[in-house]
């Protein structure tokens, strides 16, 4: 860690400003994808499976890989719900990650909806709401 990163963090704590958690995300297939992909939230989201605590309105940093494509897609954004463990349905533990509106959020979700195309209108059960 540099320097500048260390006294960056020892900031941020003083102040009592958390940090977002940096998750990583690596899709292989496109059914992962489809049951992963929020395309109801307004800026698109996608489903990460996690057993840290996270809280609603959270800030997360997320490295997404989408099936063959060699882009790291980072992406800031915020938690918009949390699936505790034990949740109904046998749902998967984890969060829904809300995209920011900046260019890396708009970037991921165009390129996802291109990699879903026609799979967007399907009806079958995904791990989101």
């Amino acid at each position: 860690m540099s320097d500048a990163t260390a006294a960056t963090n020892a900031a941020a704590a003083a102040a009592g400003v958390a940090r977002p958690s940096v998750l990583s995300l690596p899709i292989k297939e496109k059914a992962a994808l489809y049951a992963a992909y929020m395309p109801f939230l307004a800026n698109g989201g996608i489903f990460v499976p996690t057993t840290k605590p996270y809280k609603v309105g959270d800030e997360i940093y997320l490295i997404l890989t989408l099936m063959d494509d060699p882009t790291k897609y980072p992406i800031a954004g915020k938690i918009a719900w949390v699936t505790p463990s034990g949740a109904n349905n046998n749902k998967a533990q984890g969060i829904g990650v809300h995209f920011s509106a900046d260019e890396s959020g708009q970037r991921v979700k165009l390129r996802i909806e291109e990699l879903l195309g026609a799979a967007l209108r399907s009806s079958r059960a995904t791990h989101t709401l």
